[in-house]
């Protein structure tokens, strides 16, 4: 009993003095880390000499570090920088100013590269738009009623149905119109594009009964679109323009038969958000991928 009483006494004792030994540890450590700082601070200036005129040799040219400083080498540079040489310069060599113009030429052809790589990217962007668009319209029984095409504006979408989307002289959406664009609206809503309705009407005449001309009806057509993407459709006012032609803009030409009925149309267009000069190759990029244009 006694003997288990007195091992219960020396586990319970405890050492209070541990903190000193890591005390030492961190002394020993600062001590160590002082000295090798102070050996780092004695710079030998022979060795020092030694180094700036081994870098004079080699690179032969002065540098200042800062103002008011002596040069970190003695002897001045024998080697002038060239600057490059002005394309405007009167004294350029034939040879320099070949040069010149070959590094222009090469820059520009760069820069054309670039740019066509976006077209063509954006090419396939509406193509794939277009993808989703034709396979929606033919899902509705409704791919003789719509025309696609790119343009260097971008994607044109035209309802030009051979049932009446438009009843003549009228502006409004007749049950078939009404049910091509709602078809349209479940693709189109969901991208992100600018989106411009323009107006058409055929070669006939505007009866004044309804519209002084036809400017006045090809408008009205378009705004009874933009409206019914906006009100009905759930697609934002603020993607939306309109835009009226007239007849002045045919799909086809209006000497052939049936090109009244093509040529009164409204067209849905997904704007490019390229810039202007990029977009006047969306058309040439599209047929070189196969695409209808």
């Amino acid at each position: 009993m006694a003997r288990r009483k007195r091992r219960e006494l020396e586990e319970e004792h405890e050492n209070h003095e541990r903190w000193m030994v890591t005390y030492a540890d961190m002394v020993t450590l600062l001590m160590v880390l002082f000295i090798v700082m102070f050996a780092m601070s004695q710079v030998d200036e022979e060795k020092y000499d030694a180094l700036k005129q081994g870098l004079a040799a080699g690179f032969g040219q002065s540098a200042t570090v800062m103002d008011g400083s002596r040069a970190l080498l003695d002897n001045k540079g024998s080697a002038p920088v060239t600057p490059l040489p002005n394309e405007d310069d009167p004294d350029l060599t034939a040879e320099q100013r070949q040069a010149v113009e070959a590094a222009v030429t090469r820059k520009e052809q760069l820069r054309q590269q670039r740019a066509y790589g976006d077209v063509q990217a954006e090419v396939d962007r509406l193509l794939e738009i277009r993808r989703r668009l034709e396979r929606a319209i033919r899902g509705a029984g409704l791919e003789r009623d719509v025309v696609t095409t790119i343009d260097n504006r971008g994607l044109v979408v035209s309802l030009v149905s051979r049932h009446v989307v438009f009843e003549a002289n009228r502006a409004e959406l007749t049950p078939r119109g009404t049910k091509v664009v709602n078809t349209l609206s479940k693709v189109l809503r969901r991208i992100p594009d600018p989106l411009q309705v323009d107006g058409h009407t055929n070669q006939v005449p505007v009866k004044p009964k309804y519209y002084a001309t036809d400017w006045d009806l090809s408008a009205a057509r378009a705004i009874t679109v933009l409206r019914h993407l906006d009100e009905t459709q759930g697609i934002e006012g603020s993607r939306l323009t309109a835009s009226a032609f007239g007849h002045e803009k045919p799909l086809v030409d209006p000497d052939k038969p049936g090109s009244q009925r093509i040529n009164k149309r409204v067209d849905i267009v997904v704007l490019s958000s390229l810039p202007a000069e990029s977009r006047e190759l969306l058309e040439q990029a599209a047929k070189q991928r196969g695409g209808r244009t």
